[in-house]
């Protein structure tokens, strides 16, 4: 007599999708094991061999420098300034050429050290299925590591210290916007990339694996603030939008004012052996120079991330590093949804 209506039940997610299974690996473990293990024993190697003799050049280009500074000054007239000059250009590159082999070494100790890092985590917590990384995100990380590279290697102010030096430059700007863009880990992988190529390129190169893990935290500590904990590429008012960005880039910054000369000074003093006088000092100057670095950066990458969302939204290039979870509808018991259709009858 009476006609049953029919009801929607909601269907419910396939288990794989409502819970996602973890898969444990040891390959990435295995692989850091062993690329430590042949950086360690590159490092030891090159340490006790090339770095040693760069010391030695490094001293005779401090006599050599100090001459010059005075032949310059009046105080001797006994040397020849030109040549002088020629022989420190010499010393310098020869210091240089001898100092990459151990830099390199370090590097691939510092980047083998987080691999196993990684390699721990997928072995004893396992992975879940990720994504396919879209071309666009490959796109824009190679492109922002390039910046990254020109910002530090071109667009820079030295500052000699003794032997040493320190530098005003414009690399950190993109390293921010990298992951304000791209996420924490694309970001930061981005601007370690490319302003470790700009060290090892240019009279930097004993600050290479030092900048790696550093630009790398940065990128990390942005990406987190701005994407995890804020959602930053969601839709928002342009104040929230504001807001967030610099606060983001001023975690990050300061983040690298308090790291950047910390870690130098025990990089330099223990791994490079530079003297702790002239370590300090280091530290001291690159505390100054990473606050301006850090100001600048926190400034700029703010204003191009800001001016460049709207255009890549609108060009359909935005990279989503926050995408929205879908909400899952349990699914009705069977029986109770006969119960309440009999109760209608």
């Amino acid at each position: 007599m009476f006609q049953k209506k029919k009801t929607t039940e909601p269907v419910a997610a396939p288990a794989t999708e409502a819970k996602k299974t973890r898969t444990k690996s040891s390959t990435l473990l295995i692989i850091g094991a062993v690329l430590l293990l042949v950086g360690i024993i590159l490092a030891l190697y090159t340490h006790h061999t090339s770095y040693q003799e760069s010391v030695a050049v490094g001293d005779e280009l401090k006599e050599v420098t100090s001459f010059i500074k005075a032949i310059e000054d009046g105080v001797r007239t006994d040397g020849d300034l030109e040549a002088l000059k020629v022989s420190k250009t010499e010393l310098t590159a020869q210091k240089l050429s001898l100092e990459k082999p151990y830099s390199y070494s370090l590097a691939l100790v510092f980047l083998a050290i987080l691999l196993t890092l990684k390699g721990l985590h997928n072995a004893i917590v396992g992975t879940t299925p990720s994504v396919k990384v879209g071309i666009t995100r490959l796109a824009q990380a190679g492109l922002l590591a390039a910046l990254c590279y020109i910002g530090f290697a071109f667009l820079k102010f030295d500052i000699p210290v003794g032997t040493e030096k320190t530098a005003f430059h414009l690399g950190n700007v993109f390293c921010v916007m990298a992951a304000l863009l791209l996420g924490g880990f694309w970001g930061g992988l981005a601007g370690a990339v490319g302003m470790t190529i700009g060290d090892l390129t240019t009279s930097y190169v004993t600050s290479a694996p030092k900048t790696f893990v550093l630009k790398l935290c940065i990128g990390l500590i942005v990406g987190f603030v701005a994407h995890k904990l804020f959602k930053l590429d969601r839709d928002h008012d342009a104040k929230y939008v504001t807001r967030v960005t610099v606060l983001a880039s001023f975690c990050g910054m300061l983040f690298n004012v308090f790291a950047d000369p910390i870690v130098g000074y025990f990089y330099k003093t223990y791994l490079l052996g530079v003297p702790q006088d002239l370590a300090k000092s280091l530290a001291k100057i690159g505390a100054l120079t990473t606050s301006v670095n850090a100001v600048v950066a926190v400034i700029f990458a703010s204003i191009f991330y800001l001016a460049l969302r709207p255009a890549l939204k609108k060009a359909g290039l935005f990279v989503q590093v926050s995408p929205e979870e879908k909400k899952e509808v349990p699914a009705a018991p069977a029986e109770a949804a006969e119960d309440k259709d009999n109760k209608k009858k």
